[in-house]
C-alpha cells in the first residue's frame, strides 16, 4: 500500500485550521485518521473494519520531567478494573510492561482497553475510577 502524503498533509492542515484534535477520512478501502496531542500523531490503515483496539494504538506516551505520561486515546469514562469490585489493572508502585492494560475507557457502551506504551513503574494514577476523561488527558505517570 502506498501512503498518500498529500492527503495526510491536507488533513493535518485542517486540524490546525479548524483547531481540531482528530479527523478521519474514508475512501473505498482506505481509512486515514489524523489526530494530534501534545505530540502530533498520524496513522493510516487500509482496513475499514471498525476495530476499537486498533484505534487505541495511537501515540499516547509523553516523556516529561516528572516521568512518562500515558494519556487517554479517546474521550470517555475511565475505569481502573474490568468490573466493579474486581482487582485493579494497576496500582502505585506496580511494575508494568509495554502492552499491559492500564485502564479501560468506556465510550459509547464500548469498553476500550488502554495499553501501556512503555515499561515502567506506576508513579501516579491521575484519574479516579468512573471519572470522565478527555482525549489526550494524562491518566497514568510512569517512572
Amino acid at each position: 500500500m502506498k501512503i498518500d502524503k498529500k492527503i495526510i498533509k491536507e488533513l493535518s492542515d485542517y486540524l490546525n485550521e479548524f483547531n481540531l484534535t482528530e479527523l478521519e477520512y474514508t475512501e473505498k478501502d482506505k481509512k486515514i485518521k489524523v489526530s494530534k496531542n501534545n505530540l502530533s500523531t498520524i496513522s493510516q490503515t487500509s482496513n475499514t473494519k471498525d476495530d476499537s483496539n486498533s484505534r487505541l494504538e495511537t501515540k499516547n506516551l509523553i516523556p516529561t520531567s516528572k516521568g512518562i505520561e500515558i494519556t487517554s486515546p479517546i474521550i470517555g469514562t475511565a475505569y481502573h478494573a474490568p468490573e466493579p469490585g474486581a482487582k485493579k489493572f494497576v496500582e502505585i508502585g506496580k511494575k508494568i510492561k509495554k502492552g499491559d492494560t492500564v485502564m479501560i475507557v468506556e465510550a459509547m457502551k464500548t469498553m476500550n482497553h488502554v495499553p501501556s506504551t512503555s515499561d515502567g513503574v506506576v508513579k501516579e494514577i491521575c484519574v479516579q475510577d468512573g471519572q470522565p476523561v478527555e482525549f489526550g488527558q494524562i491518566i497514568i505517570v510512569l517512572e
